[in-house]
Parts: structure tokens; sequence; C-alpha cells
């Protein structure tokens, strides 16, 4: 499975203490090359700029096995347009990098943020496709 995963995914995974929470299943997922995350330059700096925020209290240790593990186990991808307003424009990287690989996901716990089509899913619906 291809897919873009949005920060607040990371964020929760990595702060989660429950090993079972589906944004830890992704993170595992994705160390196990179930999927293969999409990224480019952008959404790898904003991951670095968010998991640094002070509130979230991570190591910097921990930001960097996060970004080798996208780095490595990914792909580095271009944007393909997209012309619809977002709700939020900050968000809109990760969305046009999802539409760059076709049957892509992007995967989300702000579904609202993006457009409602069958590619944006949360991290509970990838636990549901990985485990058919």
């Amino acid at each position: 499975m291809y897919a873009v995963i949005d920060t607040n995914v990371f964020v929760s995974a990595l702060i989660t203490k429950n090993p079972e929470s589906p944004t830890r299943l992704v993170y595992d997922f994705i160390d196990n090359g179930e999927i293969i995350p999409l990224y480019n330059d952008e959404i790898i700096a904003e991951y670095k700029e968010v998991l640094s925020r002070p509130k979230f209290k991570l190591s910097q240790e921990i930001i960097t096995a996060l970004l080798s593990l996208v780095v490595e186990h990914g792909i580095s991808s271009d944007r393909f347009a997209y012309s619809e307003t977002m709700i939020d424009e900050k968000d809109r990287v990760f969305y046009e990098v999802s539409l760059s690989v076709e049957d892509s996901f992007l995967v989300t716990g702000n579904l609202k943020h993006f457009p409602a089509t069958p590619q944006v899913i949360t991290p509970h619906q990838v636990v549901e496709l990985l485990k058919k």
C-alpha cells in the first residue's frame, strides 16, 4: 500500500502509550513494509518542524528515527496539482503528493481538512484494509 501519512498520525503514533492504537500500527506497517510512505521535501520539513515542538516532548533521536523510517522505506514523489480550494491550505502538499501515485492513500486523523474521496482514510481504516 502506498500512502502519504499526515503529520497528525505520526504525532499520535509517537506520543501514545497504546502499542495497539491505529496510529502506532500505521507506524509499524511502514516499518515492516506493508505501507510504503510517499513524501517530498516539504512533507519531511513539516514532520521535522511539528515533531520538534516542545509540547510533544519528543527527543531528537525519536524524530530522526521517524524521518529515517519514512525516507528509507518510502518514495520521494512530486506533487500532482489539485485546483480546488482546501480548508487548510497547508495540507495541500499532502493531498497533492497522494495524487502522484495511482491507488495511493492519504492517511489522516483530520478527514475534514481534505476532499471527501475514498483515497483519504483514517488510521483505523488502514488497519482494517491491511487486516483483510
